[in-house]
């Protein structure tokens, strides 16, 4: 229940100024008059209304604003609380963290790749360290990239953010140095690799020095190929358990994960030869090989779209299988899923393959739903990689190499098939529709053809109806695309008499009976008229008092077609 109600009278003098209360009034009239005479006589350069409500439960008022003229609030800097304040990085060791590399992968992108390293063995190898303070102006840039956008965010001054994090780059860069005088990294040349992880396990910075070490054993190390080799040949000479192996697999992990990151070395890694939507494939099957063999055993076909993975590839897959990097397999994963929501196009030059690829895709990562993503994730990229599918330039190249408008419609009723979304799922039943619906298909259906009959025409049609029930449209759409080839199956039926010669023919009763059940269930002819008039002739053949004692004489003969006549709606 409401309580007392009054009106405030706020201004603001100027512009810039904050709202103050002028006065208040249980008399709304007044208050509104009062508000406009201030405004009038520019005594304020902004007023506004507002009508209190009491809450008697509460004993708090709850506001209304009844009127507000004047010149628009200025929009104020925001405030950012003290917790957020300052920088994000204060010391060496938080350029360490996995979001810090990621920023340093993002701002040094260009060096990195013109170097072939990361930015994990940036911030673990010296010589890199150095190159790249002898650099300057890369540095400077990067600084410049870090600074900018979080002075917006932290709200300090950009020269500040800048001076600090060169003052932190310099800390960072001495540290390495350092190390390097030191000979804090050892070479596995000379050294053994498990040796090393035992002997640092319990030591501070056992993490900085193993990072060191596996930085190390990549100097000179070329290409994703040759890297990702010389990673697994690590991950072989690791500890066989306990922390000291986790002190190994850890930065091998992290190392990967950055190195899958350049599209270069994937490429390197994969073969050149394979096309965007071939590369995704052999990703899975790199990522979740006992998944993608499980599928394969069950549908040989799978293995004509997902590439074989071979060298360093299939040894870091028979790792994975095994339950190793799972950071590594999710983080690919994931680059599936963004490349799927890209609109760059998995195979550019071939449409229908294009559909393969992505039919492949949807089964195989559907199959690691739960271990590397969300069923809801796979289900998201889909649907947005099917906004593609339903565009004009895609159809249109799609049904580019169709030679007839029948082989157009079945090229979209499979389009239908695979988009997923209900409104892609609408969008291609419009092309769908539009196809079967056109003069064009009416008049190719009904002339005369050498090839095939006016019967295989209605087989045909009654195919094309069956496959569009098997597209999961709406039942709207669905309707509309069936009933636009019933009619055309009628036409056909019409034009060549086919149920009165059947019903006239010289041959058995339950053959001729067969024959039009089977035409009435939508076996041999699309649902419409022509399944129609195939269901309105069985039914007198059956009501003709001789037909009726010949099936009561002979009832095996009416066995066989009691299962079509249940199709039929003949029988329950």
């Amino acid at each position: 229940m409401a309580g007392p109600v009054h009106y405030e009278v706020y201004i603001r003098k100027t512009a810039p100024a904050p709202w103050s209360l002028q006065m208040a009034t249980e008399d709304r009239a007044h208050a509104i008059q009062t508000a406009e005479e201030l405004l009038d006589d520019k005594r304020a350069a902004a007023v506004r209304v507002t009508k209190e409500t009491l809450d008697p439960d509460t004993m708090a008022f709850n506001s209304v604003t009844v009127l507000t003229r004047g010149a628009p609030e200025v929009q104020h800097k925001r405030v950012v609380p003290d917790d957020e304040a300052g920088p994000r990085c204060g010391s060496p060791q938080d350029l360490y963290a996995p979001m810090a590399r990621d920023q340093i992968g993002r701002v040094l992108e260009d060096w990195l790749n013109r170097q072939g390293v990361t930015a994990f063995e940036l911030l673990h190898r010296p010589d890199l360290a150095e190159k790249l303070e002898a650099s300057g102006v890369e540095l400077q840039h990067a600084i410049q990239k870090v600074a900018v956008p979080e002075s917006q965010a932290v709200g300090q001054p950009v020269h500040d953010l800048v001076r600090h994090y060169q003052k932190l780059a310099d800390k960072t860069i001495e540290r390495l140095l350092a190390a390097g005088r030191r000979n804090q990294f050892p070479d596995l040349e000379n050294h053994s690799l498990a040796d090393l992880a035992h002997r640092l396990s319990g030591q501070a910075d056992r993490a900085f020095v193993m990072g060191g070490i596996i930085s190390g054993a990549l100097k000179g190390v070329r290409g994703g190929r040759a890297r990702l080799d010389r990673l697994m040949d690590l991950a072989e000479r690791a500890p066989m358990e306990g922390a000291p192996r986790a002190m190994v697999m850890v930065p091998l992990e992290q190392v990967m994960c950055e190195l899958f990151v350049a599209r270069t070395n994937l490429a390197d890694v994969l073969g050149p030869a394979l096309d965007q939507g071939a590369s995704l494939a052999a990703v899975v099957r790199m990522v979740a090989p006992r998944e993608v063999e499980a599928l394969i055993r069950q549908d040989a076909r799978l293995a004509l779209h997902v590439p074989v993975v071979e060298g360093p590839a299939a040894r870091l897959g028979e790792r994975v299988a095994s339950g190793e990097f799972p950071l590594l397999s999710a983080a690919l994963a994931r680059m599936v899923v963004r490349e799927l929501m890209s609109p760059r196009r998995l195979r550019p030059t071939d449409p229908a393959g294009e559909i393969d690829i992505l039919r492949t895709l949807a089964m195989t990562l559907t199959a690691t739903a739960g271990r590397l993503l969300t069923l809801e994730e796979v289900q998201t990229a889909f649907s947005e990689r099917s906004k593609a599918l339903v565009t004009a330039d895609f159809v249109a190249a799609y049904v580019k190499t169709c030679t007839s408008v029948l082989c157009e419609a079945e090229a979209l009723t499979r389009l239908c098939e695979n988009v997923t979304g209900s409104a892609n799922k609408r969008a291609a039943a419009r092309w769908l529709s539009a196809c079967v619906g056109s003069l064009r298909f009416e008049g190719e259906m009904r002339a005369p053809s050498t090839d095939q009959t006016a019967a295989q025409k209605l087989g045909i049609l009654a195919g094309l109806s069956r496959a569009v029930r098997g597209c999961g449209l709406n039942d709207r759409d669905e309707a509309e695309i069936i009933a636009a080839i019933g009619a055309v199956g009628g036409t056909v039926e019409a034009e060549a008499r086919i149920v009165l010669m059947l019903a006239r023919a010289p041959a058995p009763l339950p053959q001729k009976l067969s024959v039009l059940l089977r035409m009435a269930a939508g076996e041999t002819s699309p649902p419409g008229p022509a399944a129609d008039r195939a269901r309105a002739e069985a039914v007198r053949l059956f009501r003709a008092p001789d037909n009726r004692a010949a099936l009561a004489a002979a009832p095996e003969t009416i066995a066989p077609l009691k299962g079509l006549m249940k199709a039929a709606g003949l029988a329950a």
